[in-house]
């Protein structure tokens, strides 16, 4: 029947790039890193503050407790990242919703003067796949908006809220004119991300390098409340394994999570015990991403 699709779905699945990944699986590049150093590390933050609870709904917005506890992000936490970050004489990309910049523009300004990159995350942590692409775009404009009005950058990078895209989002990340994208997850080095005729310079994460799996708790959903120890160790070891294969590791954090006090001691020790291997360069996004892309992006193809 037209229309239908084979077994439970609906539709037809689209067909993969199959010619873009078999071409990219015949090899990677080598990276070359600056100053020599063995594996680039990007240690980033999503600032979302209030909008992590208003993302669920309407319902949201009135629960008082559940508000503050996501407001810790702006009141302790990324006080806290900026010391640690200022300790290391490092810079780093926070990506920010609009809406947390509007209320907040002591934050982005405090951002902005540790020399860090704000990278650009949605208006209300909308989760886009959920979302009409007229909503969608409202994400995007209201965020440049928001960020602007602050006196931020216009943001070059995008990092979905939520964990999620959909083919318009990323119609709108090319129409929008953004240099990189961090929200998807084939591979775990920087590559090329491609659906039909977009395709975008990505720089992946993935849920086991981000603190809110091991953290995330709420009085509705429950969540989990992890030995802080057992991040760091996970995070550690994905270091040490992608400091064998000389590639980029991401990592994804919140301040309302990793902010907290036992959960920032292991913060501090993981990023000290990096720095101290004196083998990582630790660049903003947009650093890394002005280092990849020439490798990534040769004369009429993808493949490095």
């Amino acid at each position: 029947m037209t229309g239908s699709g084979p077994s439970h779905l609906s539709a037809e699945p689209r067909p993969a790039e199959t010619d873009h990944w078999a071409d990219w699986a015949r090899g990677g590049p080598d990276w070359q890193w600056p100053s020599g150093k063995k594996v680039a590390v990007t240690l980033t933050f999503d600032v979302d503050a209030e909008t992590a609870p208003y993302a669920l709904g309407d319902e949201y917005v009135d629960r008082l407790s559940w508000i503050s506890h996501a407001r810790f992000s702006v009141v302790r936490g990324v006080p806290r990242i900026l010391e640690l970050f200022k300790r290391h004489g490092l810079k780093t990309t926070f990506f920010v919703p609009g809406w947390t910049a509007e209320n907040y523009p002591h934050v982005v300004e405090a951002i902005l003067e540790g020399g860090h990159e704000i990278g650009h995350h949605g208006y209300v942590h909308t989760r886009v796949d959920k979302a009409s692409k007229d909503a969608q775009r409202e994400e995007i404009e209201r965020g440049f908006a928001a960020l602007e009005s602050v006196g931020a950058p216009r943001p070059t990078g995008y990092r979905n809220p939520m964990g999620e895209m959909t083919h318009e989002t990323l119609g709108l990340i090319r129409e929008y004119g953004f240099h990189y994208d961090s929200s998807f997850m084939s591979d775990d080095r920087p590559y090329i991300e491609k659906f039909g005729d977009v395709d975008v310079l990505e720089l992946p994460w993935h849920w086991g390098l981000d603190d809110w799996p091991y953290f995330g708790y709420d009085g509705d959903f429950g969540g989990n409340v992890h030995a802080a120890g057992t991040w760091r160790q996970n995070q550690w070891d994905e270091f040490q394994q992608g400091l064998d294969e000389r590639r980029n590791v991401n990592y994804v954090c919140h301040p309302e999570i990793i902010g907290r006090g036992y959960r920032f001691k292991h913060l501090e020790r993981l990023l000290g015990d990096i720095v101290a291997t004196d083998d990582a360069w630790i660049p903003t996004m947009t650093e890394l991403a002005q280092h990849v892309e020439p490798k990534l992006r040769t004369a009429g193809s993808t493949r490095p």
